[in-house]
């Protein structure tokens, strides 16, 4: 699954465009390295993502292509 969608899909980010933006500007990276948005994400991957001061990482349990809300939580582990 590409990053893009992962992260929109999970609700890591509200929007893909927004997902895609934050990676051409660098701001997220897989397993430490910097991810471009149709970089393939699998289970078990960490993803490190950047907001201003902030920053999360996560690492993927699952991967679906869609997910209700509800579920959308139990597709990552925050990790710090």
């Amino acid at each position: 699954m590409r990053i893009d969608k992962f992260l929109k899909v999970s609700r890591l980010i509200k929007r893909r465009t927004i997902a895609k933006e934050a990676c051409d500007q660098g701001r997220i990276s897989v397993n430490g390295k910097p991810a471009k948005a149709g970089t393939d994400v699998k289970v078990g991957d960490i993803i490190h993502i950047e907001f201003g001061n902030s920053s999360v990482s996560a690492r993927v349990l699952e991967t679906c292509e869609f997910c209700k809300k509800e579920a959308a939580a139990e597709m990552y582990e925050i990790i710090q």
